[in-house]
């Protein structure tokens, strides 16, 4: 099948996309990798009457590391952050996650701000972005700019809190401490496919005991999500084999599964224990 007809334009700067998405009414669509759109488009699930291909804007914010955050503009590509020569922690998170992706093509084409405006549940990057508390700036021709809490943008499964005139021009992610510890797990069925659960465990080690515990999962619910409860009783715990069990038992318990033809619910329960498990025993690093 051949995807529906539409007009395309390519802008060369953000505020030329960003009156391009307002005049479409609603009816245009953001092209950067296309790695998702397209195959939509080619099925004729996506029938956009616009397409605005952002790949030749000149100004738009491209990756820049500073002492306390990290920024990431529109176009930059997985492979880009799976290729990073930084040795900031976060820098080395975000590569080890980037590794997980799709296949190369996939890394070399994708951008990370698009995985994120298309909102997969399972996204390795929509699940980065809750965990690490990350800012998104969208903008609009009508409205400037606005900043959204991570925590704040997913709404459901493939829906955001951007509006239809909206771009997402940047994410600021907070750098990590010295201190931090991450672990992440992921299970799939092939390589290179959407996982059905992911999970991204993070903390601090002070004084022999876990602080600022992070927990979330991704590929279980409709949404990507932190898991407070599993948290809260790590929290000021040393880590422990026994500690880790209970908070991945917890894990599974607390949430509330989705099903799909591949996967159902309890197997995704059951994974979710698996994977907690596997991150908090990986975060050494």
């Amino acid at each position: 099948m051949k995807p529906a007809a539409f007009d395309y334009h390519a802008p060369r700067t953000i505020d030329e996309a960003l009156g391009l998405l307002s005049q479409a009414g609603g009816d245009a669509r953001i092209l950067a990798g296309g790695q998702s759109l397209v195959p939509a488009m080619a099925a004729r699930l996506a029938q956009p009457g616009v397409i605005v291909d952002i790949n030749r804007l000149v100004d738009a914010p491209r990756l820049l590391e500073e002492e306390d955050r990290l920024e990431i503009g529109p176009l930059v590509r997985h492979e880009q952050l799976r290729r990073t020569n930084s040795r900031a922690p976060l820098s080395e998170l975000l590569a080890h996650l980037a590794d997980h992706i799709g296949t190369w093509p996939v890394r070399s084409r994708g951008t990370f701000c698009g995985s994120l405006a298309f909102g997969d549940p399972a996204s390795e990057w929509c699940l980065a972005v809750l965990a690490l508390e990350a800012n998104l700036t969208l903008e609009s021709a009508a409205d400037g700019p606005r900043s959204v809490p991570a925590a704040e943008f997913f709404h459901g499964m493939q829906m955001t809190a951007a509006h239809e005139d909206e771009m997402l021009t940047a994410v600021t992610i907070p750098a990590l401490s010295a201190t931090g510890r991450w672990g992440f797990a992921e299970f799939g069925r092939r390589t290179g496919d959407f996982a059905s659960v992911l999970a991204l465990t993070l903390h601090e080690l002070k004084g022999g005991r876990m602080t600022r515990v992070r927990v979330a999962v991704g590929g279980v619910e409709g949404v990507p999500r932190r898991l407070t409860e599993v948290e809260a009783a790590l929290e000021g715990s040393a880590p422990s084999k026994v500690r880790f069990e209970q908070a991945a038992a917890l894990a599974a318990e607390v949430v509330e599964p989705i099903e799909d033809p591949m996967v159902d619910a309890l197997h995704r329960r059951e994974l979710v224990g698996a994977m907690v498990l596997r991150a908090l025993q990986g975060s050494t690093r």
